[in-house]
């Protein structure tokens, strides 16, 4: 068999209704460090070399097929009637498809492209009709237990609902992940039969039907039990999310990004960590965030699909919104929020300051305590500070309003009309003092 030369596709197995989530949301749409399962279990078979990528699911889930990307088309299990149905119905999308097929449960996001490479490996070089993944795990346990016979070989697989006590005490158990091939496959499951407790078609089933045809079936034995978790409970998801955040941040540390405390920090898929960069304890980075090399973040901060550059500072206890963009040596200090906003090369907002919808120039100092009005009139309007601008404490920036470069603002000012290049602009009550104020409301 010329493994080189064999198409390989996969079939996603995603029914579950997230009941046991206790949750409307299809399970698999639910998210692991901010992508939806089923996205993760779609990259592995992809990283795998699948090339042909088909999902099953109930009638009404359109909320999955709408979500499927390009590469993937949906294949409409009609009734709930297990897993053997499912991949009945994923196999009817690959019609003439004759290389080898994986099948993969859509709860996984664990699961690594490394690993479903390694099942198809060892199903080409063994020549095999069909391979599945199995794992030692000490009973007991509701898997499904692997027999295998006196020469070492898969005889079949019992689910644990159905197997009787000597079977249970089996540690080999059945991870839900196969390879087989295509045409073996499709004559095996038009044979399966509802022979058990549940009244449903198992995929395991097909397995004593490929042996009875002489096929060969191999058991690709693994110790990497975390990357075949399945998510059923809000509990499952929490443990697959650690899992990720995990692997995430080692991946990240090995190219050079500094973690303080991996334990304390977020990170989402998406997220880019240039080396020499580094990250402080209890700091959340989401989506499309990128932190440049140099550059510092938090600790205590919060980021979404927001730009730090080189030997920018971020923190602590400072919130980058979406479209945030800090270009290098910038600064966003304590307690400051930016959003769609664009801080120029050096720019400072040191402290407890809002800034949406601005523009601001190189070498400028935003004073403790500013905000950009943005929104009035129903429309979110933009301000333009310029480089080199010093605003004072407490101004309050009306948009759209510009501010020259070189330009001053006084403390205190709510700034609504533009101020020109070098001008100090200044738009508050002159102080007045009232003597004997304290004695008469005293005596009041």
């Amino acid at each position: 068999m010329d493994s080189g030369a064999r198409g390989l596709a996969c079939i996603v197995m995603a029914g579950g209704k997230g009941t046991r989530m206790r949750s409307a949301l299809p399970k698999v749409l639910h998210a692991t460090c901010g992508r939806p399962i089923l996205g993760w279990v779609l990259e592995a078979a992809r990283e795998a070399g699948a090339s042909r990528l088909v999902v099953v699911t109930p009638p009404d889930a359109d909320e999955v097929r709408a979500l499927l990307p390009d590469d993937a088309i949906a294949a409409i299990q009609p009734e709930a009637r297990g897993t053997g149905d499912a991949v009945r119905c994923g196999m009817a999308e690959l019609e003439g498809f004759q290389g080898d097929v994986l099948v993969v449960s859509g709860d996984t996001p664990l699961i690594r492209g490394e690993l479903l490479r390694d099942i198809v490996t060892s199903h080409r070089q063994g020549r095999a009709v069909a391979t599945l993944l199995t794992a030692h795990v000490p009973p007991p346990n509701t898997y499904g237990r692997v027999v295998r016979d006196k020469n070492g070989s898969v005889d079949h697989v019992v689910e644990a609902g159905d197997a009787p006590p000597a079977v249970l005490e089996l540690t080999e158990i059945n991870t839900g992940f196969y390879a087989f091939d295509a045409a073996a496959l499709r004559g095996a499951l038009e044979q399966l039969r509802p022979d058990n407790a549940q009244g449903e078609l198992y995929l395991p089933d097909v397995l004593p039907i490929l042996r009875e045809a002489r096929g060969h079936i191999v058991g690709h034995v693994t110790d990497d039990i975390v990357s075949t978790m399945g998510v059923n409970t809000r509990v499952d998801l929490a443990d697959a999310e650690r899992h990720m955040r995990h692997r995430l941040l080692h991946a990240a540390m090995l190219a050079g990004a500094g973690i303080v405390d991996p334990s304390s920090t977020f990170i989402e898929h998406g997220v880019e960590l240039e080396p020499d960069c580094l990250i402080q304890p209890f700091t959340v980075l989401r989506g499309a965030t990128r932190v440049c090399s140099g550059a510092e973040v938090g600790p205590h901060a919060v980021l979404v699909d927001a730009v730090v550059g080189e030997n920018a500072r971020v923190g602590p206890f400072c919130y980058l919104r979406p479209g945030a963009a800090l270009a290098p040596r910038a600064k966003a200090g304590t307690f400051v929020e930016i959003k769609n906003s664009n801080l120029g090369e050096g720019t400072k907002v040191p402290h407890l300051s809002y800034i949406g919808d601005a523009d601001i120039g190189a070498g400028t100092n935003i004073g403790a305590g500013n905000i950009t009005a943005n929104y009035h009139a129903g429309k979110k309007h933009r301000t333009t500070i310029g480089a080199h601008v010093h605003t004072g404490s407490d101004n309050v920036f009306v948009a759209p309003v510009s501010i020259g470069d070189d330009a001053y603002t006084g403390a205190g000012s709510i700034i609504t009309d533009d101020v020109p290049d070098g001008a100090l602009g200044i738009a508050r009550s002159r102080q007045v003092n009232i003597d004997g104020y304290a004695r008469r409301h005293d005596d009041g």
